[in-house]
């Protein structure tokens, strides 16, 4: 069995999220595992490090895929009416050809390498940075519009900056997470909370050993709002303490938000 793992970028607008789902065929893994079935002509199911909401983007999302040796030379084979086996990396960069040659424009698959059999994208991830855009400049971002909350108003930088440094560390966000079932543990650690300023606006960059839900959406409608002077950033403590969704701001839209990258671990053996 050979466990593949890539690295890949996608416009997020035109799709349901990461997900595949029973309902709709636009999802990124849907479309992913259409295409290599079409290659190895069994099912494939990929796994990737987190799912990634409807109309969300990444430019650093990582998944990995196993499928049975047999399987993998005889789709190549087919493809090249040889049989010859040329080696692990010479199977990589057919294989990635192949998904970004029948993938749709706005997904690309950047890096296809042969991993441990034992290496999960998302169990083996030990942190995940995302960035989420904020235009604030009055006039309408008509370029950029799909990557961007266009958010035309004057914000305080130094109380978000003073509220997002109280969320930096190890806290439980349940009253930043979407799911209100949610079962599992809500305790995350986050490591950096930065805000950007440029001369459009904001970037809010995020670092963390994972997200919940929505998490960063929710942290970034907080953080509007402390700018906005709706919350002062000393609240920040007391919605923690609460762990109810309803104490803390609204959710940020979809469009402005991105997965830039995914850590793990060097030298540990499985880990990458």
């Amino acid at each position: 069995m050979k466990n593949f793992r890539f690295l890949v970028s996608y416009d997020g607008t035109k799709y349901d999220g990461w997900q595949r789902q029973g309902n709709t065929d636009r999802t990124i893994q849907g479309k992913i595992e259409a295409v290599l079935y079409r290659l190895f002509d069994v099912s494939v199911e990929t796994h990737g490090s987190g799912r990634t909401d409807a109309g969300v983007h990444a430019r650093g999302q990582v998944a990995n895929f196993w499928v049975e040796e047999s399987v993998v030379e005889k789709a190549l084979a087919k493809l090249h009416r040889s049989r010859e086996s040329r080696g692990n990396a010479w199977q990589c960069a057919q294989i990635q050809s192949y998904l970004n040659e029948y993938l749709p424009e706005d997904i690309c698959v950047r890096e296809l390498t042969v991993v441990p059999e034992r290496f999960h994208s998302r169990l083996s991830a030990v942190g995940k940075t995302y960035c989420y855009r904020i235009h604030t400049s009055l006039l309408k971002p008509v370029f950029d519009r799909k990557y961007v909350w266009w958010l035309p108003e004057t914000l305080d930088v130094d109380a978000m900056r003073q509220a997002a440094g109280l969320l930096v560390g190890t806290h439980d966000f349940m009253s930043f997470c979407g799911n209100p079932k949610m079962k599992k543990s809500t305790v995350r650690t986050i490591n950096k909370l930065e805000i950007l300023e440029d001369d459009q606006g904001l970037t809010i960059r995020a670092h963390g050993d994972g997200f919940l839900q929505n998490m960063v959406r929710i942290l970034t409608g907080t953080l509007v709002e402390v700018g906005r002077g709706n919350v002062v950033p000393q609240a920040i403590t007391e919605i923690l303490v609460a762990r109810k969704r309803a104490a803390a701001g609204p959710m940020a839209p979809a469009q402005g938000l991105c997965l830039e990258s995914v850590d793990y671990l060097q030298g540990k053996g499985d880990l990458l």
